[in-house]
């Protein structure tokens, strides 16, 4: 599919380019506005493929996280270059601030910029003329997470339409959205992007006074290979006694990284993980497992989080199994779409390890309670 989009593609940009420079022969003052129609109509069509493909991939399995250590205040300072030109012409007033503690983080340094980009072009794009956009980057220390914030005094997004947000191919109906042009794939895209790190995105917003986009990211992700070893040396973990029972967590998550992250993290803390990659897969091991708990990803291909609660809850074994929404997608309404789809609790990514721990014990004791013979 990408190499038959492409094909076509590379010859019209290429053919623009080498008529733009006249290089078949001399072009009239007409002929040459035509040629750069042509060229910047196709390079715009090719970003729009590119955010397809990705969104494609990702939803295909088919993207891998290229992680290394990542300068935030150089990606920052890349990304605001991208924009520039689009907020000069709209004469925005354009701010960065960042926390001085925020230095180095692990991540993806292209698909943090490209979560950042899309991010900053909503906020040129929905601000009128003469406002404001910024970019915030804190630091939770004790938290270990990495907030970045974009920001601007637009035309703002109704609550209702917040459901609406993070979904492929939508576009709110504003005014001037119907100004500008888009497949309503960047939030979507920023969304995976910051699930596939392992964080998540939420938003806030003022009708008619301006919005705040934030993607949280873990600080230092499970994909820093060396974390677990450091855990494990520094005793956050509860020794496990030979005679005690260990109780069975069943993860239905989709990501690897996070996967391995919290498996070795709740192993070490004295549970039994099985693991399963979508829904499906996830009733299949939960009647093979008799977990305990479940830890429940609402993103997943095949089946998502709300349906998989749906039907475990169908089966008795499974009514009174605590359920536990991991979600990347921290909107206002979906800790109460997570509770009435059946599940016990709701934490938002990136997953503070204790707090889940801490979390996991509340809900088995809680079951424990509920289960027991009056």
């Amino acid at each position: 599919m990408s190499h038959e989009l492409r094909t076509p593609l590379n010859a019209i940009l290429g053919l623009s380019e080498s008529l733009a420079e006249q290089v078949a022969g001399t072009l009239n003052e007409k002929q040459l506005k035509y040629v750069t129609t042509i060229s910047e109509s196709g390079h715009h069509l090719l970003s729009l493929i590119n955010d397809i493909l990705d969104l494609a991939k990702i939803e295909a399995g088919q993207i891998t996280l290229d992680i290394n250590k990542v300068d935030v205040n150089s990606v920052c300072q890349a990304s605001l270059r991208m924009i520039k030109q689009m907020a000069q012409k709209k004469n925005l007033e354009v701010s960065l601030e960042i926390d001085g503690g925020v230095g180095l983080m692990w991540a993806d340094e292209r698909r943090l910029k490209q979560m950042m980009v899309n991010l900053l072009s909503n906020a040129v794009k929905f601000t009128p003329e003469g406002g404001k956009i910024g970019l915030k980057v804190m630091g939770e220390f004790e938290e270990n997470k990495v907030l970045i914030t974009v920001w601007d005094t637009g035309i703002g997004i109704k609550e209702n339409d917040f459901q609406h947000l993070f979904k492929p191919f939508v576009q709110l109906d504003s005014g001037l959205a119907r100004e500008s042009t888009g497949t309503g794939l960047g939030l979507a895209l920023v969304a995976q992007m910051a699930r596939l790190h392992g964080g998540s995105v939420s938003v806030t917003s003022d009708p008619g006074k301006g919005s705040q986009f934030t993607i949280t990211l873990p600080w230092e992700p499970a994909l820093a290979a060396d974390t677990v070893e450091r855990m494990k040396t520094t005793g956050k973990f509860r020794a496990i006694r030979p005679d005690m029972h260990q109780e069975t967590i069943l993860l239905i998550e989709d990501t690897e990284d996070i996967v391995m992250m919290i498996k070795d993290y709740l192993e070490q803390a004295g549970y039994k993980v099985a693991s399963a990659q979508d829904g499906i897969e996830g009733i299949e091991q939960a009647k093979l497992v008799h977990p305990d708990l479940i830890l429940m990803d609402i993103q997943m291909p095949r089946m998502d989080g709300f349906e998989t609660t749906q039907r475990l809850r169908q089966d008795p074994e499974f009514k009174y199994t605590p359920i536990i929404a991991l979600t990347a997608l921290a909107m206002p309404n979906d800790r109460e779409r997570c509770l009435a789809a059946g599940m016990d609790e709701y934490i938002s990514k990136p997953v503070n390890l204790r707090a889940l721990v801490k979390i996991i014990q509340n809900c088995l004791s809680f079951r424990e309670q509920k289960t027991r013979p009056r």
